[in-house]
């Protein structure tokens, strides 16, 4: 009852039928981040594609000027030197066929997957448990790198992965409740701009369809898509 409460209170701060600019829209879900832990902002993204064509599919990394707030758990597939190299950068999971027995037994305690090219082999074979979980190595995402420490140091400063769901849509967090507004505004505007750019050739139309803010236990927040363009 409480929580219906709480919703309905938060519901009544916002105009369903208004389109927000960023700063209104960043503002106002801030504001609206009240719970006892330190909500997730979270971006989402309506675009004009169908990701089942190879060539309207938008998937990448982009580096948050402000991180996410989040610690991410990295894991590395490599050997010797690049092995060492992985561990002084400051991944927490590293190792070759023994790390793909436990990844295959179910283990996996880590966010953010990488690989040298040379363990490929081996981690394609767990392609249908790192997958679905969007974990996989990917050479396009610059997971699968001989420049192991590049890779871990920017996962761990605040890259964040995008892809474009069946339905086109593109959810990620970027940033948490105590960022300042100039914060998530900054990071909000650093994702939207790399969507932008990675606008595939073979979308028509409107790209840009819907975009939306919201917190972990508050209510989505529309913005004017108009104002974001140009």
């Amino acid at each position: 009852m409480a929580k219906n409460k709480r919703l309905t209170a938060l519901r009544a701060k916002v105009d369903s039928n208004k389109l927000y600019t960023l700063s209104e829209a960043v503002a106002l879900v801030k504001g609206n981040a009240v719970a006892k832990f330190d909500e997730t902002i979270e971006f989402s993204a309506n675009l004009g594609v169908d990701p089942r064509h190879a060539d309207q599919m938008v998937r990448g990394l982009v580096s948050l000027p402000n991180g996410t707030g989040k610690t991410l758990r990295v894991g590395v597939f490599a050997r010797g030197p690049k092995a060492e190299e992985a561990k002084e950068a400051g991944a927490e999971v590293v190792g070759a066929e023994e790390l793909a027995e436990k990844v295959q037994a179910g283990e996996i305690d880590f966010d953010r997957c990488i690989a040298t090219p040379d363990m490929m082999a081996l981690v394609g074979r767990l392609g249908k448990i790192l997958g679905p979980r969007g974990l996989m190595p990917n050479p396009r995402l610059g997971t699968v790198t001989m420049d192991v420490k590049g890779a871990v140091t920017a996962a761990k400063s605040g890259q964040v992965e995008y892809r474009a769901e069946r339905a086109g849509i593109v959810h990620a967090g970027v940033g948490k409740a105590s960022f300042t507004e100039e914060q998530l505004t900054q990071n909000v505007s650093a994702l939207l701009d790399t969507l932008q750019k990675a606008r595939p050739a073979g979308a028509k139309g409107t790209y840009l369809k819907k975009v939306s803010l919201s917190s972990t236990m508050g209510v989505g927040v529309h913005i004017d898509v108009t104002s974001l363009e140009g």
